[in-house]
């Protein structure tokens, strides 16, 4: 339809987003008409016109993705609302960070339960504590009677209002059969709190062993209201600093502008919000300003630092032709794009869905934590059990038994098994964070905790340890052909081919602005080459056994390193051409420090033996698998794991994807085919092999972390209970150990974010 103000066609696919108003949106007639809403949806301002009425077209709203929450360290635990985990009780977190989180409605709510809790619970645990800070003398003022009632009356908004929360999980915990850290928190806060106010209330109902040398039963108010207090407090200082876990996305994610600079057709220019940017528009990108979609540069140069989406640091120069990436810093020039892939599309959302994926999935090892953790809440009640009867059987007069309550409940604080669970999930999160942030991409946590067990790694040449992009050399023909018609020729039967050596011969050919032919039944026999028919006459280009040549033809080309294509026309050998993939500046350095970490290097090409082995020296690499066919690079992977190897396989083409899967870890470089990286468990944003170093100094690194996390859970368990039931650790000490624990693991592996990978 057409807006009777300007003239312009409204377009429909340019909605102005949800407008408050009966629920519909309503659209902009078109970016050459950018008319703002008024004080009523269907009221404008028109450049200097007075505010009028259109009809515009209206349409829903789109649906905004619903938000989904997971559990830190059940990711199989997935709501459509914040809640808490049927398995371990913890707090659901958004599965994808946002630049602008506001603290989860959890934190509000412990942070406020721990405030007024605070207010009634301190006079609690000075009361309790008035015989040892000011002496007996006292209850002659305040009897003894009355302390008790005033602690119980205070106590009860502590532990039946700001511990609410944390018996719904251990009721919860115990109704689903999956008893965990709120089971015994709830057990010990519940028996020191009942036991208390029974003391209180009925303290003739007390057989002797409860009682003290006065005759009294004494009361653990100050326990069930400080445990309370200091597990709110924990669980505050845990769900922040696990906030912190989310960061990497967060950058990630606040890398993409809010508005783009739209070029319309009569040359103006405006702000336009970035969700209405369509395919096909043109943006101007301003020095120093952010790219907001992918998208090809059609006008100016510049160079444009691209850090953030792969790690390297250094700017990459931009010209017309060039691709450039959502998030990325433009220099000092001006470039005017052609925007090719927006929002959900642009290769930065991709990487913040492959991290957020690969944050919440689970490494190996922490199937063994299950294990240990399933067995370990029924173990530590009953050791609690057996604290209580040990005490009141062999416990010293008086109170034995209030003695052996008070040590039990002690045990179920101090034993909470938050830390062990815990202990994987934070480090692989934090890890695959850092990862991403060095343009390493981790598809799932297992990959990047077998990477640092790999011994032997596997390379393909052409993309992996090249450039990728061949070009052709010599040309050599055989009469009665030259080098214009042999180059043609062969450049109009390549058309029909992927392969990088394809691409090369007809780039050279067009270099040269020879015309090329139609090619017809064109025919690819992988690893070998190609066949077409170009003017009638059979073209026949690859390897010296699929022409039937002779092979010690450009045998000198070969011993240089580089690759001879044979042509056969018409049945007749026409000669041949040399292609050179030059080495990556970066690839010797690169396997230096692969080599020097102990991996065992092997190059597969499926280049000739002389060629392969050329390159193979000059790189420094001994062993090497040429003449390797397309299926042959998984029968190589397979063989060697059969010899006992953990193979890591590195590659960018359609041909390496069985290779990749086979492998025990595949990693694809990010500008290699999409079968390549989606069989990857690893993606280089950028190809380049110290992304691979990157890679195994993260897996290590994360490894480490992982084992000290649960060294630090389980040796503090190991040492913390057996003190904790000779009543060496009181049950408030307890639980100012048990939120400590949990703090030491979140602290160690935020250690990773900071760790060096270059």
């Amino acid at each position: 339809m057409i807006d009777p103000v300007c003239g312009m066609t409204v377009d429909p696919a340019r909605s102005f987003g949800p407008v408050n108003h009966d629920g519909q949106a309503y659209y902009f007639c078109n970016p050459n008409c950018q008319r703002k809403f008024e004080d009523d949806p269907l009221k404008y301002v028109h450049g200097e016109r007075e505010p009028h009425h259109v009809p515009l077209t209206v349409v829903k709203p789109k649906q905004a993705k619903a938000k989904r929450f997971v559990c830190p360290m059940h990711p199989e635990v997935i709501s459509d609302r914040p809640d808490s985990c049927p398995k371990c009780g913890m707090a659901l977190e958004p599965d994808l960070a946002t630049p602008d989180d506001a603290p989860d409605p959890e934190y509000l709510d412990f942070r406020r339960r721990l405030l007024i809790g605070s207010a009634f619970g301190v006079p609690v645990v000075l009361l309790a504590m008035l015989d040892m800070l000011l002496g007996r003398s006292l209850h002659h003022v305040l009897p003894m009677k009355a302390n008790l009632v005033i602690q119980l009356l205070l106590s009860i908004p502590v532990v039946l209002w700001s511990g609410w929360p944390l018996f719904v999980r251990a009721v919860q915990s115990l109704r689903n059969l999956g008893p965990n850290m709120f089971t015994l928190i709830g057990l010990g806060v519940a028996a020191a709190f009942g036991y208390s106010i029974a003391a209180t209330l009925a303290p003739s109902w007390f057989p002797e062993g409860f009682k003290n040398e006065h005759g009294n039963a004494e009361a653990y108010f100050e326990t069930a209201v400080a445990v309370t207090l200091l597990v709110l407090l924990g669980q505050l200082l845990e769900q922040r600093a696990r906030r912190q876990t989310g960061n990497a996305i967060r950058k990630l994610i606040g890398l993409t502008p809010k508005s783009a600079r739209v070029v319309m057709p009569d040359g103006r220019e405006e702000d336009v919000a970035i969700e209405l940017i369509q395919i096909g528009d043109r943006l101007r990108v301003r020095p120093g300003e952010k790219v907001p979609v992918d998208g090809t540069v059609i006008e100016g140069r510049s160079a444009i630092d691209e850090s953030l989406l792969t790690g390297e640091s250094i700017p990459v120069e931009k010209e017309p032709g060039a691709e450039v990436s959502a998030g990325t810093v433009n220099g000092t020039g001006s470039l005017v794009i052609e925007a090719e892939r927006v929002g959900e599309e642009t290769l930065l959302a991709g990487i913040v869905r492959l991290v957020a994926a690969a944050q919440r999935s689970r490494a190996p090892i922490q199937n063994v934590v299950d294990q240990v953790a399933g067995f370990f809440v029924p173990a530590v009640i009953a050791v609690s059990v057996v604290t209580f009867l040990g005490w009141a059987l062999f416990g010293s007069e008086p109170a034995r038994l209030a003695h052996g309550l008070l040590n039990a409940v002690a045990v179920l604080i101090i034993a909470c098994p938050c830390a062990l669970g815990l202990a994987t999930p934070l480090a692989v999160m934090v890890g695959v964070g850092r990862g991403a942030e060095s343009g390493v991409l981790v598809r799932d946590a297992a990959a990047l905790e077998s990477l640092a067990q790999a011994d032997t790694l596997v390379l393909d040449k052409t993309g992996t340890l090249t450039e990728g992009k061949p070009a052709v050399v010599t040309i050599s023909p055989e009469p009665p052909f030259d080098e214009s018609e042999l180059l043609r020729l062969a450049a109009s039967a390549e058309r029909g081919s992927e392969h990088p050596l394809a691409a090369a011969v007809v780039r050279a050919a067009e270099g040269l602005h020879l015309r090329l032919s139609a090619q017809t039944d064109f025919h690819s026999t992988p690893g070998q080459g190609i066949q077409a028919t170009v003017d009638g006459k059979v073209v026949k280009i690859g390897a010296a056994e699929f022409v039937s040549t002779p092979e010690a033809t450009g045998e000198s080309e070969r011993a240089a390193g580089r690759t001879v294509l044979f042509v056969a026309i018409g049945g007749w050998f026409a000669g041949w051409i040399s292609v050179e993939d030059p080495i990556r500046a970066t690839t010797p350095d690169a396997l230096n420090q692969l080599r020097a970490d102990g991996l065992r290097l092997i190059m597969l090409t499926g280049d000739n033996e002389t060629t392969a082995k050329a390159i193979a020296k000059r790189i420094g690499i001994e062993e090497v698998f040429a003449g390797i066919r397309p299926d042959g690079k998984a029968e190589v992977v397979k063989r060697l794991r059969a010899e006992g190897r953990r193979v890591a396989f590195a590659g960018d083409g359609v041909n390496d994807a069985p290779a990749l899967v086979c492998a025990e870890i595949g990693i694809a470089m990010g500008s290699g085919a999409d079968v390549a990286i989606d069989s990857a468990g690893i993606i280089l944003a950028k190809p380049d092999l110290r992304g691979v170093v990157r890679a195994r100094r993260l897996s290590v690194a994360v490894r480490a972390s992982i084992r000290q996390n649960l060294a630090l859970a389980m040796v503090y368990n190991l040492l913390c209970v057996p003190l904790a039931a000779i009543g060496l650790i009181n049950p408030i000490w307890a639980g100012a150990a048990m939120s400590f624990s949990s703090l030491s693991v979140v602290a160690n592996s935020l250690r990773l974010r900071r760790i060096q990978l270059n």
